[in-house]
């Protein structure tokens, strides 16, 4: 056992040594220099870190004045936006757009006024604006809201459209042209007498010498031989300048090969590296694959003896287009603009190196100051936010570019943070040369890309019915043909299938699904169609609405607290239009909506039955729609080149 006495000699009770004469510390001495030493470290501190501060600052005494801080933030960001989340920035960083992105054209147009077709000259603009730039729009636009998306209203189509169509070709001035039937059985006109035999030889000496151009016959006389009119050395030989078309040896003449999807096409992507960086980075901020990019600098790296790229290098890179297919078939790095190094794929698909590809001017101007730059990693603005304030700053109205938003979105997500490589191109008629859209302006064409989806439609107006919509390339609309959540703002609550019914408390099937919302939230029709019931149903359902589309589909909506005035048995409804409002009528445990989709009787799934497409052009209609989508593509330059035969 452990003593007291054993306890202190264990430790020791000896004083302390002291060498050099020196006395025992005093403790208020002790005290006093650590004070000191303590205080004189913070001094030296504070001047290290001030000493750092200022020169990050570039000798400013403050960090940002108020007037420099009210200058980098976007003219539409609104005085009473308090949301700030972790991470996000106070400013953003301002990035310059493209002004010569916008293209004023005179296009001649044809519009039908009554029994005649007028061809005047109106103009038009062209956009292609890159959404992540630092747009400022001119005017408040609404905040997303997903209910008023697809319920906005959208002007009755009139028997004719204001713009017209393309007409395909130049006028100097208006031109009025009228169509009148070819009379098949008499005429008001008087009939000429038929030529004569002199006549007839008479025009063939004054007009033989007009065909022929050089050495190319532009018309044939089967019916009439030369040497007749060859006699007198006056008249004009038919037969002098026609020679035989010589082919050189080894030369094939052939048709040109028709374009399809599957077309193979090549393209140059240029790529300008405006900061040292990496070669994968380069390529991946651009937006190819990382896998994609890691491989290229591994075959490039060992070439210029390094992965990295300088500031001022292009990075040119060969594409094969085939379809949704793109393969890199080439690679070149220049330093300004001096080719450094080429790789290329050979046979076995392996990259070897390879000689300087023919010089082409996109590399020579790939720091051209009106470029748009558009750095990566920043918090770039939501995808509805970059369409409405790049399309109002192009001159685009607000009830345009609302029609934009409602026709994109059924394949884009408006909520998403915007790419750098997200574009949007459009083709509408303006007032003037200004290319300020007015009311009266319309949308013809819409080429959009956001990430790997590209969508593209054309206006057309169907001569059938005289319905105004959008339709792809193949002529099929835009327009999705039923909407799968008649609620945009509800949750998702129960699905389709065997369940316990909350009030009887057995097992029974659900046949639809439900939709949670607060009472009075907005229901819209899914799709266009006639109303075929609209009122109380004494099964459970409470206010009942039902719509019968074309196809045998039907829809319907169940619980509302309300229909809405002039939804009545027989009324014609839009795809968005507002046709009640959630409640919790009948059956019900709360408010929400409980949603049908009936086909050809049968009650199924609407989150999963596989929903038909939109309208599509048949016959005359679609063969008008092909002649108006080819007279837009050529006046955009979207046509693909012709393919020439060579030896």
């Amino acid at each position: 056992m452990m003593t007291e006495k054993m306890m202190i000699r264990s430790f020791g009770n000896e004083p302390p040594l002291l060498a050099d004469g020196r006395r025992a510390p005093d403790r208020r001495e002790v005290s006093l220099r650590w004070l000191s030493g303590t205080f004189l470290t913070g001094i030296t501190s504070s001047v290290l870190m001030g000493v750092a501060l200022f020169a990050a600052l570039d000798g400013r005494q403050q960090l940002a004045i108020p007037a420099e801080a009210y200058a980098t933030i976007n003219a539409d960001t609104h005085a009473d936006d308090t949301d700030v989340t972790r991470g996000g920035r106070l400013i953003a960083s301002a990035i310059a757009a493209k002004p010569s992105d916008r293209k004023i054209m005179e296009v001649s147009t044809v519009v039908h006024e009554g029994d005649k077709e007028v061809v005047r000259r109106q103009p038009f603009a062209r956009v292609k604006m890159t959404l992540a730039a630092n747009h400022v729009a001119t005017e408040d636009y609404p905040s997303f809201n997903p209910l008023t998306i697809f319920a906005a209203d959208e002007p009755d189509a009139q028997p004719a459209v204001r713009t017209g169509q393309i007409y395909g070709s130049d006028v100097e001035s208006e031109v009025s042209l009228k169509t009148v039937a070819y009379p098949t059985t008499k005429s008001d006109l008087q009939v000429a007498a038929g030529l004569t035999l002199d006549e007839i030889e008479e025009n063939v000496r004054s007009n033989g010498s007009v065909l022929t151009d050089g050495a190319a016959q532009v018309a044939a006389l089967y019916y009439v031989d030369p040497r007749r009119f060859s006699n007198d050395d006056n008249d004009v030989d038919l037969a002098t300048g026609l020679t035989a078309r010589v082919l050189e040896q080894n030369m094939t003449v052939s048709a040109p090969e028709s374009i399809t999807p599957q077309t193979e096409e090549f393209a140059d992507d240029i790529i300008p590296v405006r900061q040292d960086t990496s070669i994968t980075k380069a390529m991946a901020d651009s937006g190819y694959p990382e896998p994609q990019a890691k491989g290229v600098s591994g075959y490039l790296s060992p070439l210029i003896g390094s992965d990295e790229l300088s500031k001022g290098d292009v990075l040119r890179i060969g594409i094969l287009q085939r379809g949704e297919q793109a393969k890199i078939i080439r690679v070149s790095v220049y330093r300004g603009t001096r080719h450094l190094v080429t790789v290329a794929l050979d046979d076995h698909d392996r990259f070897v190196a390879g000689r300087e590809p023919p010089q082409i001017d996109a590399v020579t101007t790939a720091f051209d100051d009106n470029s748009t730059s558009v750095p990566s990693n920043q918090n770039l603005p939501r995808v509805y936010d970059g369409i409405y304030r790049a399309a109002l700053s192009y001159g685009m109205t607000k009830d345009m570019t609302a029609l934009i938003i409602k026709l994109l979105a059924s394949s884009v997500d408006f909520q998403a943070e915007l790419r750098p490589t997200d574009t949007l191109e459009a083709f509408f008629s303006v007032a003037d040369s200004s290319g300020q859209a007015t009311e009266d302006s319309e949308l013809l064409y819409v080429n959009a890309r956001f990430g790997d989806t590209q969508t593209t439609f054309y206006r057309f107006q169907d001569p059938e019915d005289g319905s105004i919509d959008y339709f792809d390339q193949d002529g099929k609309s835009i327009r999705q043909f039923l909407l799968r959540n008649p609620v945009p703002n509800g949750i998702f609550k129960s699905g389709f299938g065997m369940r316990r019914h909350p009030i009887l408390g057995f097992a029974r099937m659900h046949t639809g699904v439900d939709w949670a919302a607060p009472r009075g939230t907005a229901i819209i029709a899914v799709g266009n169609g006639t109303v075929e019931k609209a009122g109380w149903d004494s099964g459970g359902y409470g206010n009942q609405t039902i719509v019968r589309h074309a196809n045998g589909y039907e829809s319907s909506y169940n619980h509302q607290s309300a229909i809405a005035k002039g939804v009545v048995p027989g009324a014609k409804v839009r795809q968005g239009q507002v046709i009640g409002w959630v409640g919790t009528t009948g059956e019900s445990t709360g408010p929400h909506l409980h949603y049908e989709m009936i086909v050809n009787g049968t009650k199924v799934d609407p989150l999963r039955v596989r929903l038909p497409g939109g309208k599509s052009l048949k016959g005359g209609a679609l063969a008008k729609f092909e002649d108006e989508r080819q007279r837009i593509d050529a006046l955009l330059g979207n046509q693909p080149p012709p393919q020439v035969a060579s030896k």
